[in-house]
């Protein structure tokens, strides 16, 4: 099995030169542009041929230039057990991520929409894992509630994709959209407990 090029020797270097490549391309994204591996490498100062022994293609390099949070989960240090409360903070940190990277996020989201793209960095499915992490009390105080499904539901009605239709055309504020972002959530969620409680007869 090959070994990925920044892998052998020299790796501080290495790992310096693959960091300028990416963040040239996060800058060239936040500037709403398509960055291929040589415009990367002219913005960083990186000859062609080097670029190319990190990235071999653009899918590559905006893999790797997407945002990277590697957070298991959004919620505080000792979070509060009620599982609208643990959404509500979810979802605030969630919307504050998007927000901060909305020129890149949006850039992403328009090449993976281009005919034959594959864009897998926008499938990692990273704000569903957060999600039902927020809803992870329900599972012992509503069992059979599918959680999965909730947190698809929830993240459907968030994140860069209701942003930019919220803003774009709804003509709604970055404020205003995060507020309606955030009170989707609860809604779905309020909605899916009293769905729950109705069928199985909860008080």
């Amino acid at each position: 099995m090959s070994v990925p090029y920044e892998q052998t020797g020299r790796h501080r270097q290495k790992a310096r030169t693959r960091a300028a490549l990416v963040e040239a391309a996060r800058r060239l994204l936040a500037d709403g542009t398509d960055p291929t591996v040589e415009d990367a490498a002219a913005a960083a100062g990186i000859s062609r041929t080097t670029a190319y022994r990190y990235f071999p293609n653009q899918n590559a390099l905006l893999t790797a230039a997407h945002p990277q949070i590697e957070q298991a989960s959004l919620l505080p240090p000792d979070p509060p057990a009620d599982p609208v409360a643990r959404l509500d903070l979810v979802m605030t940190a969630f919307t504050r991520l998007t927000l901060d990277w909305e020129p890149q996020l949006r850039t992403s989201l328009r090449l993976s929409l281009r005919p034959g793209a594959e864009q897998p960095h926008l499938r990692g499915g990273r704000a569903i894992g957060w999600i039902e992490d927020a809803l992870t009390p329900l599972r012992d105080t509503h069992p059979g509630l599918d959680l999965h499904h909730l947190a698809v539901a929830i993240r459907s009605a968030t994140g860069i994709e209701s942003l930019v239709w919220l803003t774009d055309i709804a003509g709604y504020t970055r404020q205003q959209a995060a507020e309606t972002m955030c009170s989707s959530a609860r809604a779905l969620l309020v909605a899916a407990l009293d769905r729950h409680d109705r069928r199985t007869g909860q008080a």
